[in-house]
């Protein structure tokens, strides 16, 4: 059903969530972000409020893992749902549900989190870690990174059913949000790219690179 990629740059404080799917409106459902605290993914059959409530318990001082045990602990529907979180220190925890559509799973790197479910494979979220490592290591800052993990995703498969929406939330250490959706589009993780570019102005308020 989705692909989605969180992570942080150690070297500017800057914190970041993309996700791109087969379905519409994704910004609605998956992506969160607090300045200072932390993202969520929440996915599968998604349950929005792990997104809003697994920010608290992070804000309350849990590390990602307690908080996402917490929210499962509490969800008689966790094998149906797929969860990442990172917070502000870069420490991240994931879950992949037994009952989430296949192909499914995740990977944990340091600073950073991909998950999927209904995708090609394993193949896709090793291609995002590539893209992200490469490019964000190359100085290309966060949120260009975190696009070009999404473009590698959907080169190597993607959602099985193909993408119709994509979002991209970006948080500055100064505590300022981007928060950028294509909510139906043939191609919108190119779109998503798009309004990138024109949003430069927008991007300085973050006080950051890229």
């Amino acid at each position: 059903m989705t692909f989605s990629i969180l992570a942080i740059d150690a070297r500017t404080g800057f914190m970041g969530v993309a996700v791109a799917t087969g379905s519409t409106y994704v910004a609605d459902r998956v992506p969160h972000i607090e300045p200072g605290v932390g993202a969520v993914a929440t996915q599968g059959y998604t349950r929005v409020s792990y997104g809003p409530d697994g920010l608290r318990l992070l804000r309350h001082g849990l590390s990602p893992g307690e908080a996402l045990r917490a929210l499962l602990r509490n969800d008689p529907g966790r094998e149906r749902r797929q969860v990442g979180m990172i917070d502000a220190r870069g420490r991240s925890a994931a879950h992949t549900g037994a009952e989430t559509p296949m192909w499914h799973g995740h990977i944990i790197e340091a600073n950073c989190v991909v998950l999927g479910n209904l995708i090609a494979g394993r193949c896709v979220l090793e291609a995002m870690l590539e893209a992200f490592k490469k490019h964000v290591c190359a100085g290309r800052g966060l949120g260009y990174s975190l696009l070009m993990a999404l473009e590698a995703g959907a080169r190597a498969g993607g959602d099985l059913r193909g993408e119709r929406s994509a979002a991209l939330f970006l948080a500055g250490p100064a505590g300022g949000v981007l928060k950028l959706r294509v909510d139906y589009d043939e191609n919108p993780i190119e779109e998503l790219k798009a309004l990138w570019s024109r949003r430069g102005a927008r991007r300085s308020r973050l006080r950051g690179p890229r």
